[in-house]
C-alpha cells in the first residue's frame, strides 16, 4: 500500500466572475461517487490529451477578463498520518484546495486522489440539512461517508456530549446557533471513522474554551494516525499542530516546506506587504466613505516616535480621510494587536471605550487612541485598523503595519521579564500574610 494520502497533480480551477456553480444536490453527490472510478481511467487513457488542453487553458488566462484562476498548476503530495497547515493571504485558493479534495467542485485542469475515506468540515453546518434534527443530521453525514448505523451508534454519544447539544439533539439545527451549528458540525467530522480529515478556519468559530477543545481533539486524532489538511490564519494553532505547510498565494503553491519554514516565510511576506503606503493597499476592504490615510506613533507629550516604550504613556494617531465631504453620524474605530504569530493579543476600540462618534465632522483628519501605561511586553507587533459607519465597514485593513515596544521601568525596579515571557506586563504584588488585607489599604 502506498503511504502517499493525498496526490494533486496540476490543480487548477476556474471561475467566471459574476455566475455562480450550479447547485449540487446528493443525488448528483452519490452520481459522481459512482462514475469516479470510470473518470480516473478516462483521465489516465487521455492523459495527454489533458494535459495538452491545460496548457492550452492557461495560455488563454490572459485573454479572459471575465474570469479567475482560484488555483494555478497546484501540485503536492501528503503522506498518510502527516498534518499539513495550508496557509496563505485571503483570497490565496485556500478554501477552494479544499473543497476540491472533498469533491464538492471539480478542477477545471488536473487532479487529486486521496486514499481512505474523507471527513470535512469547510463552513459552518456544511453538509447539515436544516430541516433535519442534529441526531439526524449525524446519521445523514455518517450515510455520505459510507459508514454503518451500527458503527454511528458506538460513537454518537460521543459526539454529542463533545459538541454540547445533549439538550437540542432532537430539535431541527435551522433553529441553532452558530456556536452549535459549528460545535456539532466538527464533532460529527472529528468523532467519524475517516482516514483523511480536511478543516478550514474551524478555530475561527466560537468561544475560547471551544477552540481550545477542537486543538485538543485534532491533536488526538493525529496521534492515532489519520491524515490532517488544516487551513487557519492562526499561526500557533498551525505550528503546534502540523508538521509540513504549504504556502499558497494567488492561487499558486509559493512554499511547500517544514512547518516552521513556511510559517517563517509567510510572516515576512505579511511584514513587507505591512510596508506599503495605505493608498497602495489593494486588500482592504469596506465601502470607502471614511479611509485610514496613515498611522503616527507619538509619546504622551505627543512627540512623534518610532517605538513605544513599555510603561510609558503611548498615542496611536489614526490618519483619516472623509470621502463623503459630509459630516458622519456612529461612527465606530478600532485597532487589533497581534504578536508575530498572528495572534490577538489586544483591541483598543471606540466602542469598548464607550465611545463610539455619534457624529465625526466632514473635515475630520484624525482620531487618536491614547493608552495611559502601555502594557505590551517588549517585542514588535502588527495591527489592523478598522472603521463603520452605521454598522456598515467603511474601511477594514488586515495587517495594517507594525510598531516596536522597547524595554522600560514598568515597574519601577528597573527588572522586566526575559523575552518570551508574555505579551504582557503587568501590576502585582507579593506578599506573606494575607494579601487581601494589604491590597484594600
Amino acid at each position: 500500500m502506498s503511504d502517499i494520502a493525498i496526490r494533486c497533480e496540476g490543480l487548477s480551477k476556474q471561475y467566471r466572475i459574476g455566475q455562480q456553480e450550479r447547485y449540487r444536490a446528493l443525488r448528483d453527490v452519490i452520481t459522481d461517487a459512482a462514475v469516479a472510478p470510470f473518470r480516473r481511467l478516462g483521465s489516465a487513457i487521455n492523459g495527454s490529451r489533458a494535459n495538452g488542453n491545460a496548457s492550452s487553458i492557461r495560455n488563454a488566462k490572459s485573454e479572459s477578463r471575465n474570469s479567475i484562476w482560484a488555483l494555478d498548476d497546484v501540485s503536492f503530495e501528503v503522506k498518510r498520518g502527516e498534518v499539513v497547515g495550508i496557509i496563505g493571504r485571503n483570497g490565496a485558493g485556500k478554501s477552494t484546495l479544499l473543497k476540491i479534495l472533498s469533491r464538492i467542485t471539480e478542477p477545471t485542469t488536473g487532479h487529486a486522489d486521496i486514499q481512505g475515506r474523507v471527513g470535512s468540515l469547510l463552513e459552518v453546518g456544511t453538509g447539515f440539512h436544516p430541516e433535519l434534527t442534529g441526531r439526524e443530521n449525524i446519521y445523514l453525514n455518517a450515510a455520505i461517508l459510507g459508514m454503518r448505523k451500527a458503527e454511528v451508534k458506538q460513537k454518537f454519544d460521543e459526539i454529542v456530549a463533545f459538541a454540547e447539544v445533549e439538550k437540542f439533539i432532537d430539535t431541527p439545527v435551522k433553529r441553532y446557533s452558530s456556536g452549535m451549528y459549528v460545535r456539532l458540525a466538527f464533532a460529527v467530522a472529528a468523532h467519524m471513522d475517516t482516514e483523511v480529515l480536511l478543516v478550514d478556519e474551524v478555530l475561527a468559530v466560537g468561544d475560547a474554551e471551544f477552540q481550545k477543545k477542537c486543538l485538543g481533539k485534532m491533536e488526538e486524532v493525529s496521534q492515532r494516525g489519520r491524515t490532517i489538511l488544516l487551513v487557519s490564519h492562526q499561526m500557533a494553532a498551525i505550528q503546534n499542530l502540523c508538521q509540513t505547510g504549504v504556502l499558497l498565494r494567488q492561487g499558486r503553491v509559493e512554499r511547500e516546506a517544514r512547518i516552521s519554514d513556511v510559517v517563517s516565510h509567510y510572516l515576512m511576506e505579511s511584514s513587507r506587504i505591512a510596508k506599503l503606503s495605505f493608498e497602495d493597499r489593494t486588500d482592504r476592504q469596506g465601502s470607502g466613505a471614511l479611509r485610514f490615510t496613515g498611522v503616527e506613533f507619538k509619546d504622551g507629550s505627543g512627540s512623534k516616535v518610532s517605538s513605544f516604550t513599555c510603561g510609558s504613556c503611548a498615542v496611536i494617531e489614526l490618519l483619516l480621510s472623509n470621502q463623503n465631504s459630509r459630516s458622519l453620524r456612529t461612527v465606530r474605530i478600532g485597532v487589533g494587536v497581534d504578536n508575530d504569530l498572528g495572534q490577538r493579543v489586544v483591541v483598543f476600540s471606540s466602542h469598548l471605550a464607550d465611545r463610539d462618534f455619534s457624529e465625526l465632522s466632514a473635515d475630520i483628519e484624525s482620531i487618536e487612541v491614547r493608552i495611559p501605561k502601555m502594557a505590551l511586553a517588549p517585542g514588535r507587533y502588527g495591527f489592523t485598523l478598522f472603521a463603520s459607519i452605521n454598522g456598515e465597514i467603511a474601511d477594514w485593513i488586515k495587517n495594517a503595519g507594525t510598531f516596536d515596544v522597547e524595554s522600560g521601568d514598568f515597574y519601577g525596579t528597573g527588572q522586566m521579564p526575559t523575552q518570551g515571557q508574555g505579551s504582557f506586563v503587568m501590576e502585582h504584588e507579593v506578599c506573606l500574610g494575607e494579601p487581601a488585607i494589604l491590597l484594600e489599604q
